[in-house]
């Protein structure tokens, strides 16, 4: 049989309509240090239980009213004084401004014909703009929340990566996505009419897979995730229905590895062979494919969880079916069982040349990698029609129609 090498076509890796930043050597810069901006307001979210208690105590309170604040936000979802009837009047509103301060303006919201995926623009406290989306499956309802304003692993064909490393979100600002998007759910703004109003329904899956690397702001992410999973004192969610997802950072990984949250892990791997994920991924440069699996291996093993690896389908680029080959060879010699693939295809910025891979492309990398015995799913991508991808709303959204929209305070 003819190579494929030699059959399909190889295209490689640039940007389009952005110049990438470079070193001295040519070569893709990566940043993983937050710039110094303005810290946004201190929260209650930002801080434990603890230290939630002592701020309440400091502005003359009894401990209990750190419980209270707590219930209204995680739970009720408001930082609204007037909704918290339970907090004496004199004085609450001087207590909820300085434990909950609005964190997110809301600029921009844009939905699906059927109302089951809502995307949101938000502005920050100094004027960065972020963004989330909120989807509803059949059985749950899913956000995908950003980390960072930008980011700075400066992949070429990453919306969120042509505008750089704004800053690294707070806590706070994590946290506050899921509250916000959980009130749009209680207010029944989130499509199907046959769910609208159904009492209790929340948000039931978190994927850190939108705006940032998290792994890249790794305290501050898992302080949210911890806010996520308290079943006292934050949010009571499964730590199993949350998804942490990373381009590569492998010391961080291991980190994750030791942290005793049970999340869900997830590798963009995008290529198995170091030549194309070198230009890919530029943070292959510092970890290389093999280090990147092994800590994955490592994080299975320490947890018990079995690894998604996340995988954009972009036609010609990295569809090739002896690449399906190569990473099942690679996935297999690190034993069986441990990992899942999810080839996704690729969600373009408007305009781009770059695009998912054919459906019959699509099918026969799913043929070869089951062949091979890895279970692996195609994921559902949502909302291509309001530019889904994240990191899309910001780069079409000028600093104009950001500063005229009418705010809402989130």
């Amino acid at each position: 049989m003819t190579s494929e090498t030699t059959r399909a076509p190889q295209v490689r890796p640039r940007t389009e309509g952005w110049t990438q930043r470079k070193d001295a050597a040519g070569r893709p810069l990566l940043q993983f240090a937050s710039p110094r901006r303005g810290k946004p307001p201190a929260h209650l979210a930002d801080l434990t239980p603890e230290q939630r208690v002592e701020k309440v105590t400091e502005l003359g309170l009894p401990a209990f009213r750190a419980a209270q604040l707590e219930k209204h936000f995680f739970v009720h979802c408001t930082h609204d004084p007037a909704e918290m009837t339970d907090l004496p009047a004199a004085g609450r509103d001087e207590l909820v401004h300085t434990l909950l301060p609005p964190l997110l303006t809301e600029v921009r919201r844009l939905e699906t014909d059927r109302g089951d995926t809502v995307k949101f623009l938000w502005k920050l406290h100094d004027g960065a703009l972020v963004e989330s989306v909120l989807m509803r499956y059949p059985g749950r309802i899913t956000l995908c929340v950003s980390s960072q304003a930008g980011c700075g692993m400066n992949c070429p064909f990453c919306a969120t990566g042509q505008a750089g490393l704004t800053r690294n979100m707070s806590a706070a600002e994590i946290v506050a996505q899921v509250v916000r998007a959980n009130r749009v759910i209680a207010d029944g703004q989130l499509g199907d009419p046959r769910k609208v109003g159904h009492a209790g329904e929340r948000v039931s899956n978190i994927v850190f897979m939108g705006m940032g690397e998290p792994l890249a702001n790794y305290a501050r992410v898992m302080q949210a995730v911890r806010v996520m999973t308290d079943k006292k004192h934050g949010m009571g969610m499964s730590a199993r229905g949350i998804t942490v997802s990373t381009v590569g950072l492998v010391p961080a990984i291991r980190k994750l590895s030791d942290e005793g949250i049970p999340v869900t892990f997830a590798l963009s791997l995008h290529a198995p062979d170091d030549e194309l994920r070198d230009e890919m991924i530029p943070v292959n440069s510092r970890w290389k494919v093999d280090e990147a699996l092994d800590a994955a291996r490592e994080y299975f093993e320490k947890t018990g969880r079995r690894v998604s690896i996340e995988y954009a389908l972009i036609k010609d680029m990295n569809d090739h079916g002896w690449r399906a080959d190569l990473l099942a060879d690679k996935l297999n010699a690190r034993g069986r069982g441990w990992v899942h693939v999810n080839p996704i295809p690729l969600n373009p910025t408007p305009g781009s040349v770059w695009t998912a891979s054919e459906k019959p492309v699509q099918e026969e990398f799913v043929r070869r990698l089951e062949a091979h015995g890895i279970p692996t799913t195609i994921r559902d991508t949502r909302g291509k029609d309001i530019d889904g991808a994240c990191g899309q709303l910001v780069a079409t959204e000028s600093d104009q129609q950001a500063a005229a929209a009418t705010p809402v305070e989130a």
